[in-house]
């Protein structure tokens, strides 16, 4: 009786864990505090008074800590260099393993800043068939034995803790390469431009619907700043602010790209992370051009404070900002997406001098409306709307600029 009370003890310890990592792998945080949430619920179902979670890097082979409990003399951060074999043994391991005086040399190495001997067990973290971490126990109240029971809860639980630390390895691998690639294509100024249109085109390769979007938004950005009497200096880095201001979409959920209804409070908040996560990306870059980052972070913020992550007004917004956000606005309205076709040149223009000033500088607007213009008149110069028709008149859209003055306008004499 007495084995069968520990046992249904161990399972419902084993039960409660899961349910603790459930909402600590869905939460929105930062990996660290996870982590620390993640080996406790181990450590629970385990019963273990001692624990650390490690994440494996292969170049080269390395445990390295990023959570440790109960331990008095773990270093912050413990890591333990693995040799070929130690990765094959860990890989290759079913299961937890209790460890003894002749499998610790299989499995780690004694050339970290650790003992090896201070674990008892260890659980390899592996997804397909891919070691992504590790979960090293020591030793359990009175150093009692691990078990079989233990053993199975630890099992059971590090499957679900080997996703979390995958996904996170995986996030941090993308973003170590976007801004390792980045940072050598700035030093080649030969061939910048060239090699951020590859780029470009690289961001936008997540769904049909959104190929050559940063293209036409650098594209876009481009022409506008140079209807409103820019340098050429500063229209290369509206160019190249437009081509960029995605890049955060690397780390966002394919699946988010082609839903075909509206995402919900949940997925907004993965999506709209893009604005975030680019700046994290490209401020780890010397640009020749100091406001890329401010317009990755910032080409979703609108003039009436609505918009996001920063929740930012016009006076805040330089004007590389604003000219982004109406570039990459017009191309999102021009373009089919998963829950509707594009709007026309005419209706997108529309909406834009509708919104202005309210959520776009109308100067910006109004630089896109006469670029537009000399494609509809049918200007030698390249085209801008390349592939598109445009299927508003000139008089028309001297309509739109003469309804977007008045609103200005207006707007200054209520406001004098």
């Amino acid at each position: 009786m007495a084995i069968e009370t520990n046992n249904l003890r161990r399972l419902l310890r084993t039960v409660e864990a899961l349910s603790e990592l459930g909402p600590a792998l869905a939460a929105k945080r930062e990996f660290s505090e996870t982590a620390r949430m993640m080996l406790s619920a181990v450590m629970e179902a385990a019963g273990a008074r001692e624990g650390a979670l490690f994440l494996f890097s292969d170049k080269p082979a390395m445990l390295t800590s990023v959570a440790a409990q109960g331990f008095a003399l773990l270093p912050d951060p413990a890591f333990v260099p693995l040799l070929p074999k130690h990765v094959h043994a860990l890989t290759a391991a079913h299961g937890p393993i209790v460890l003894n005086a002749t499998t610790y040399p299989v499995f780690l190495s004694s050339n970290g800043n650790v003992a090896p001997e201070l674990f008892k067990c260890l659980a390899p973290l592996k997804t397909a068939g891919t070691l992504a971490g590790l979960v090293a126990l020591g030793r359990r109240p009175g150093d009692a034995l691990y078990e079989d029971s233990e053993l199975d809860a630890l099992e059971l639980l590090c499957s679900y803790v080997a996703l979390a630390v995958h996904n996170h390895t995986l996030t941090q691998t993308i973003a170590q390469r976007v801004s390792e690639n980045l940072r050598l294509m700035a030093s080649l100024h030969g061939f910048y431009d060239t090699a951020l249109e590859a780029f470009a085109t690289a961001i936008d390769v997540k769904h049909v619907n959104i190929h050559g979007h940063s293209l036409r938004v650098g594209r876009y950005a481009a022409a506008i700043g140079e209807a409103m009497g820019m340098q050429p200096t500063e229209i290369a880095a509206l160019r190249s602010a437009g081509y960029l201001h995605d890049i955060g979409k690397v780390a966002v959920d394919r699946r988010l790209f082609s839903k075909p209804g509206a995402l919900d409070p949940e997925e907004f908040r993965e999506m709209a992370d893009h604005t975030t996560v680019g700046h994290q990306i490209v401020s780890t870059v010397e640009f020749p051009w100091p406001r890329i980052p401010e317009a990755v972070r910032w080409h979703h913020e609108r003039n009436d404070g609505s918009g996001y992550p920063d929740k930012l007004g016009q006076d805040d917004l330089p004007m590389p900002v604003r000219i982004i956000g109406v570039a990459d606005s017009f191309d999102a309205m021009t373009s089919a997406r998963p829950y509707r076709g594009p709007l026309s040149v005419g209706s997108a223009l529309s909406d834009l001098v509708r919104v202005a000033p309210q959520k776009f500088d109308p100067n910006v607007v109004q630089a896109l409306l006469i670029q537009v213009r000399r494609d509809a008149v049918g200007s030698k110069r390249a085209p801008l709307l390349e592939g598109m028709p445009v299927n508003i008149a000139p008089g028309d859209i001297d309509h739109l600029a003469a309804t977007l003055q008045h609103k200005v306008s207006r707007a200054k004499s209520y406001l004098t």
